[in-house]
């Protein structure tokens, strides 16, 4: 917009399109990634750019970005202690830091927070900085002498930020999560854990039943030989006495007397 003062100032914003995947920079217009993990194909963006004057003028337009399914190994991730929406800003001063200290080019590809809230994006002062490097014959550095190579030279690159943030700066080289697990290892996982406990539990109740029924069976024969003792002893109307001759159990006559 060539005018000049409000009449001059353009801010972006997307109005239609994946909003949820994308975000912009109301200020520099620079479209980067929400999240698009795991997602491939082609999003279409409607970007409006709106001056600030009295009589406010819009215009829009369709910006096509095409995710590969592929990515590079060798991006390296860099946290800065600053806010995203001032690391934005700051991103071309970024990547000419970069390049004058590591001597190579580089390539800011994604800036963003942990927070997804675009307001809690803003206030939190931790910055996610992607970056991929190329050498002289175009061909990708490997990330490991990046992270290398950022460690060695990070002094240098703290104050050569600090000069574009007017602040202190610290950047910290970030190592990449341990990839999440299939989720059919997952679910074996799983699985595996239920069919054990099962077994333990089937294991224990046969244990257990077991020993109620060797329990029972002792102290049942207990009992069935006292039944037979008390059976040979009182209920037998005849008994043998200690020399061998039947002995009634009848009252004696004079007893009735």
């Amino acid at each position: 917009d060539p005018d000049s003062g409000d009449n001059g100032h353009l801010q972006y914003s997307l109005v239609r399109g994946q909003t949820n995947e994308f975000d912009i920079n109301e200020n520099t217009g620079q479209i980067f990634t929400v999240s698009v993990a795991g997602k491939a194909g082609t999003f279409y963006l409607e970007v409006q750019a709106a001056d600030q004057g009295t009589r406010r003028l819009t215009a829009q337009t369709t910006v096509n970005v095409t995710v590969d399914s592929s990515s590079s190994s060798n991006i390296v991730m860099l946290v800065l202690n600053q806010k995203i929406n001032v690391v934005e800003r700051k991103s071309v001063e970024i990547q000419r830091v970069l390049e004058e200290k590591l001597g190579w080019n580089v390539y800011v590809l994604n800036i963003y927070s942990k927070e997804s809230d675009r307001n809690s994006r803003s206030s939190t002062d931790e910055t996610q900085v992607n970056i991929i490097a190329f050498d002289e014959a175009n061909q990708e550095v490997p990330a490991e002498d990046v992270k290398r190579s950022l460690r060695e030279q990070r002094g240098e690159i703290e104050q050569g930020l600090e000069k574009v943030f007017s602040a202190p700066v610290s950047a910290a080289v970030a190592e990449a999560p341990a990839a999440p697990a299939r989720p059919e290892l997952t679910a074996a996982i799983v699985l595996g854990v239920l069919l054990a406990c099962t077994c333990i539990a089937l294991l224990a109740y046969i244990l257990l039943d077991l020993k109620r029924k060797r329990y029972s069976g002792k102290y049942g024969k207990q009992d069935l030989v006292k039944k037979v003792n008390i059976m040979e002893g009182i209920d037998n109307p005849w008994a043998d006495d200690k020399n061998g001759s039947l002995k009634s159990l009848e009252k004696p006559e004079h007893m009735n007397n």
